[in-house]
């Protein structure tokens, strides 16, 4: 077989897998927390935040993670990030709430994150790691994230995903713990989104790419085995 032929048609291939596969991060090019699943009586267990700057101009600078006073944590913990400052803040909580035997009238009820150095760049995304503990015996838990920009706007990932799945525009990151998360696709983009169009155009193009690889595969291996006959 022609080495030159095959290794242009593998790369067609490549081309096109990367652009199938970018679409889907398009869509969900907003706020997540990973793991988004937990087990209830977890202490000091992990989650990453990963926040992306969506703006074309402006950094992010800021960072701000909701904790739930209703179903507190007893303790938060954060990773340092360099270039950042991070503060956890402690509140009085609404109504007194029992946990492991042990009434608490306080909890950490945020953690915030400040660039000193830059912030996130536009293009770039971060990834802000906390511990939590103890994981509240619950159903699942809304953890929204306010991020605040180098030109003064703010985007409140706080928006609660309806119950015929449909997406919103800012989702907050949520927390499934005797709850089961959604399956794969369940909950789509808003219609109006146009971080759905760029995924739909350049869905599209590695449709387009890749079949053309296949084409140019078979077009190599045809001229190969002509030239061997």
């Amino acid at each position: 077989m022609n080495k030159r032929f095959t290794l242009r048609a593998l790369a067609a291939l490549a081309i096109g897998g990367a652009l199938a596969l970018a679409a889907p991060l398009a869509a969900s090019a907003h706020v997540h927390v990973a793991p988004d699943t937990a087990t209830a009586g977890d202490d000091d267990a992990y989650f990453g935040f990963r926040v992306p700057t969506e703006s074309a101009t402006a950094s992010t600078v800021g960072v701000t993670v909701q904790l739930p006073t209703s179903t507190p944590f007893t303790a938060v913990s954060y990773e340092p990030v360099p270039g950042w400052t991070a503060k956890v803040t402690t509140s009085t909580l609404p109504k007194p709430v029992k946990i492991d035997g042990t009434t608490m009238t306080e909890a950490p009820t945020s953690v915030t994150f400040t660039a000193t150095d830059g912030g996130i760049a536009p293009g770039q995304f971060q990834i802000f790691t906390v511990a939590l503990g103890l994981i509240p015996d619950t159903g699942k838990i809304e953890l929204p994230v306010t991020q605040t920009y180098s030109d003064g706007s703010v985007v409140h990932w706080d928006q609660s995903t309806p119950a015929n799945g449909t997406e919103p525009a800012h989702p907050a990151p949520v927390l499934y713990i005797n709850d089961a998360p959604p399956a794969d696709g369940a909950a789509a983009p808003a219609p109006d989104s146009g971080l759905t169009t760029v995924a739909l155009i350049v869905g599209l193009a590695g449709l387009v790419i890749g079949a053309a690889g296949v084409v140019i595969a078979v077009v190599a291996l045809t001229r190969s085995r002509r030239g061997a006959a």
